[in-house]
């Protein structure tokens, strides 16, 4: 594992803000990453747009007290990530447990299909799955991470959001982030985290 990569990382969670963000009802049912592909249309999920301005979006609280943030791309030699943060915004504790559940989904907001591991990579490394206990106002982070590396005579992809959801079948939230595949078609997720191994 690349220290200069996974401090980049770490840089790049500095810039999260605490902003919270909106959740859409989705019946319960399969993982986003088991869903075939196909139209989401404007109900499903509800889509954050970050503040262009320095000053965070107008905080809310979804019923589950799971608000979800993504922060920046950051990069290194080729590969990228983000940093998901998932904060307690209710008063009493909420549990995290495993791995986020994400897909990542087209400028049509159609799901992608693509190959999404859990473990660690040249970006970040996967502390494996832990119940954590968070208290209001305390977070958990997990890293996304992905190669734009393009070998010849394949297709690129180039995602344009982020479905992110606490856990399997619960309520996802859409934020904007241009990953930019190349033609690998594989995202690498960590397993939520009070803090990332260095």
């Amino acid at each position: 594992m690349h220290r200069r990569a996974r401090v980049g990382l770490l840089a790049g969670l500095l810039l999260l803000t605490a902003c919270g963000t909106q959740s859409a009802a989705v019946t319960s049912g399969p993982s986003l990453t088991e869903r075939t592909p196909r139209s989401l249309g404007p109900t499903p999920f509800t889509t954050v747009h970050p503040d262009p301005t320095p000053a965070p979006p107008r905080p809310t609280c979804p019923a589950s007290g799971a608000s979800i943030t993504v922060g920046p791309v950051d990069a290194a030699l080729g590969h990228r990530a983000v940093v998901v943060k998932l904060t307690n915004c209710r008063s009493t504790p909420i549990t995290v447990d495993g791995y986020p559940d994400i897909a990542v989904l087209d400028a049509d907001r159609r799901a992608m299909n693509l190959t999404i591991t859990r473990g660690t990579s040249y970006m970040a490394i996967d502390p494996g799955p832990k119940k954590l206990l968070l208290h209001k106002g305390e977070t958990a982070l997990a890293a996304v991470s992905w190669s734009n590396t393009v070998e010849a005579g394949d297709d690129k992809a180039s995602g344009t959001y982020l479905a992110v959801a606490r856990g399997k079948g619960e309520h996802p939230v859409v934020w904007p982030v241009d990953t930019d595949l190349g033609t690998t078609a594989k995202v690498t997720l960590t397993a939520w985290c009070r803090t990332f191994p260095t």
